[in-house]
């Protein structure tokens, strides 16, 4: 007689290894519960500290001196609390590095998405985003050390004559610290971030309408530009907001090569400190916690925040409007 417990029938079996998945599955998914929530209870934890702390700065300071006076002096006698001037400069410098970092990132991601061959595209690609990796600090020093200079030195053969042009715009010399150099640097920065999304958005762009687009007679060029490009259009304006909200919270690049000098003005080739420059300065430990001047941060914080916000908003707008036209 054999000893061996008799099978079970196949209904049990069933029965018993789907009670053991699902229970798995409810682990998993409450683990996944936890990543999603714990990313939103992060992003409150944020907002709760700035607008507390916020809220304590305005009960001294006028939200209306905040939001339209040009004199940023909070740590000097008589202080000043105007928020314009580090304003200026952060849209400055961010324009500056959108101005370089779009045109190039959106050439780049055409060229690798369309033109160029699979080897060559995974060759240029790591290269390309590995300029993400390098600290933002040495981007700084690279910006004060050898782009400045050079900026000097070509604007010392047209400074001159456009200085007795337009006298109010242009200086003679141009500062050893200011936000063009800053800015260019940056936009050098946000490159591969722009650059890789995009060509990632546009790759995932289906080969049928490559082909119904060469079908007609288009060339790779009218095809890359008129259908490729249009259809991709949200995961490209995806990378420009991102890139967008990178440059407003860059912090080291304009800390050191923009200098610390709250100037209310957007000429680029004039030094200015922007809002994380500032939140730098002050939080280097000088100043004691509950004063003014520390609390000070957290209203540059939160207005850090508040356009960041706004641009991300508009760039969602923006892009599903693209999305229903094309």
């Amino acid at each position: 007689m054999s000893n061996s417990s008799p099978a079970l029938p196949k209904s049990n079996r069933f029965t018993k290894h789907k009670g053991a998945r699902e229970w798995q599955e409810r682990v998993i998914e409450f683990v996944l519960f936890l990543a999603g929530f714990s990313c939103v209870l992060t992003t409150f934890a944020i907002m709760e500290i700035l607008v507390v702390e916020s809220w304590h700065f305005f009960q001294t300071v006028s939200i209306v001196e905040f939001v339209t006076s040009k004199d940023w002096s909070p740590l000097f006698e008589p202080p000043g609390y105007g928020i314009l001037p580090l304003i200026s400069g952060t849209l400055t410098t961010t324009a500056v590095a959108l101005s370089v970092a779009i045109p190039m990132g959106l050439i780049a991601a055409v060229y690798l998405s369309e033109f160029a061959s699979g080897k060559l595209r995974e060759t240029v690609k790591p290269i390309l985003e590995l300029l993400a990796a390098i600290p933002t600090v040495v981007y700084g020093y690279f910006a004060l050390l050898l782009v400045i200079p050079i900026l000097q030195w070509l604007y010392s053969f047209v400074g001159p004559t456009l200085s007795n042009i337009f006298p109010a715009i242009f200086p003679v010399e141009m500062s050893g610290f200011n936000m063009l150099g800053a800015g260019v640097v940056m936009g050098l920065m946000i490159t591969p971030m722009i650059s890789s999304i995009s060509e990632d958005a546009m790759r995932a762009v289906p080969n049928m309408l490559r082909e119904g687009s060469y079908a007609t007679g288009a060339t790779k060029l009218q095809t890359a530009l008129q259908v490729v490009f249009p259809a991709a259009i949200s995961g490209i304006f995806a990378a420009v907001i991102l890139g967008i909200s990178r440059a407003v919270g860059e912090t080291m690049i304009v800390a050191i090569a923009a200098g610390l000098q709250p100037n209310f003005t957007f000429n680029p080739l004039d030094s200015a400190a922007t809002m994380t420059a500032y939140i730098v300065q002050v939080s280097l430990g000088d100043l004691p916690h509950g004063t003014i001047q520390y609390q000070s941060i957290f209203a540059v914080g939160l207005t850090l925040v508040l356009i960041t916000l706004v641009f991300n908003i508009l760039g969602y707008f923006l892009s599903k409007r693209f999305r229903e036209i094309y």
